[in-house]
């Protein structure tokens, strides 16, 4: 088995924990949260690896960034990669439910299936899983905790416009209490 690499972020929503093989980004971790990740026995510290990763989460922090351009290998089944890709193709400042993400996929039935696979997200951030809500306009499920969810959301709403809460492009109308 290759050499994982790891590193700590820190950010807004807390200190990230980012690991890859020392080319590609395969884990981003939250702090805090159902799906709370630290480093495993076994790999290195380094931050070399992770130069790029930081900078764009900078710059994604401080509203000059909409978009990542890093190299990922995220590790899950076929179904799950397919989720994970969708993901990707959600607008920065919008949000759509996850039954609009089985329906982009193809799996209309499969809203579940696809909640599913969003809470899996190894690359959180990069790969928005934030920006899929419930179908009630309600935050749910999120891994890094549901204040970080929103905390995510407004700010790419403040950067998108200004003034504005967030906007969903499905069938989803977003609640941000």
């Amino acid at each position: 088995m290759a050499t994982l690499y790891f590193d700590y972020v820190n950010t807004p929503v807390g200190s990230l924990l980012v690991a890859g093989d020392g080319s590609k980004l395969m884990e981003i971790g939250f702090p805090d949260g159902k799906e709370a990740r630290r480093h495993q026995p076994g790999w290195v510290r380094d931050s070399g690896p992770f130069v790029e990763v930081r900078q764009q989460l900078a710059d994604y922090f401080a509203g000059k960034a909409r978009d990542f351009n890093l190299p990922l290998q995220p590790r899950g089944t076929a179904f799950q990669l397919q989720v994970w890709e969708a993901l990707r193709s959600i607008p920065y400042g919008e949000t759509i439910s996850y039954g609009e993400l089985a329906k982009r996929i193809g799996r209309p039935k499969a809203s579940r299936a696809v909640g599913a696979a969003n809470g899996k997200n190894p690359i959180p951030i990069i790969i928005p899983c934030h920006r899929v809500i419930g179908g009630n306009g309600k935050l749910v499920g999120f891994g890094g905790g549901l204040t970080t969810k929103q905390a995510l959301l407004q700010l790419e709403c403040e950067v998108a416009a200004p003034g504005r809460k967030p906007q969903p492009t499905g069938s989803a109308a977003l609640n941000l209490v």
